[in-house]
């Protein structure tokens, strides 16, 4: 492990492992740097793979005053810490901050956006359901706290969210759930706007599961007609958790991408 220094002081704990092509992963929400566990092995064959703890969670520090802004700084220092040519895959809210942090440096190769959380028409959520969760949070109800996040919000399915609640990230989460609200604000103030893109060179993959809701569909188009040189890939028979329920299949579409020529 180790830690670069962000533009407001704050250290963010990366790791690095294989040979290759640069190649960052940045997680989303709940998660940390382990997200990214049953997909390392299939990328790490092809590529130097960064992960990283975004900062609030895991190894990584936190400041009093929270932004998109820091989180997308956040992934730009990595970026400019590791070198030139590097390749971003990036999830839900993580997809978010990286598509912002592709403006803040020169050093991005490709990027592999996995339904970024971009919402398009403001909140998909009520003022009650954030209400709950903030009710929650000031009770330090963890456990409650990412229940409401995955059953209300995400609608994860139930046998999925019972092998999440087994499995060793969980504890993980529950450490990270009370980053959950400060990020829902800010999809909930963040407004795409495709002219401040317009100079973006890097290639950009939006990958969708197949069976995902609608409007991931509907972002996903916006992105493309938004982004100079942006395409659409969809996971077939998966929602938003390839990596976890299809890593073959997820590390297929990344590197296809990844490999193609521009």
């Amino acid at each position: 492990m180790e830690r670069i220094t962000s533009r407001d002081g704050t250290p963010i704990a990366c790791w690095r492992q294989g040979s290759g092509p640069p190649l960052l992963l940045v997680h989303g929400t709940t998660g940390d740097h382990s997200t990214w566990g049953s997909v390392l092995a299939g990328l790490q064959q092809h590529h130097t793979v960064w992960t990283l703890d975004r900062r609030g969670r895991g190894h990584s520090g936190d400041a009093a005053n929270y932004s998109l802004e820091h989180e997308s700084e956040d992934i730009a220092a990595v970026i400019d810490a590791i070198g030139s040519s590097v390749n971003l895959l990036d999830h839900s809210f993580g997809g978010l901050c990286a598509l912002e942090a592709s403006l803040l440096t020169a050093n991005i190769n490709k990027v592999v956006l996995y339904e970024p959380a971009i919402s398009l028409a403001g909140s998909d959520w009520s003022a009650t359901f954030e209400a709950r969760m903030q009710a929650l949070l000031e009770k330090n109800a963890r456990e409650e706290t990412l229940l409401l996040f995955f059953r209300d919000l995400l609608n994860t399915p139930n046998p999925e969210l019972v092998a999440l609640q087994a499995g060793s990230n969980w504890a993980i989460r529950l450490a990270a759930a009370h980053t959950i609200l400060r990020e829902l604000q800010g999809i909930d103030r963040y407004q795409f706007t495709p002219q401040r893109f317009q100079t973006l060179k890097s290639p950009v993959l939006l990958l969708v599961g197949g069976n995902s809701h609608p409007r991931r569909f509907m972002t996903a188009e916006r992105l493309q007609q938004g982004l100079p040189d942006c395409r659409v890939g969809i996971i077939a028979g998966q929602q938003h958790s390839a990596m976890r329920t299809a890593p073959d299949l997820f590390v297929h579409h990344v590197l296809e991408f990844l490999q193609s020529a521009d």
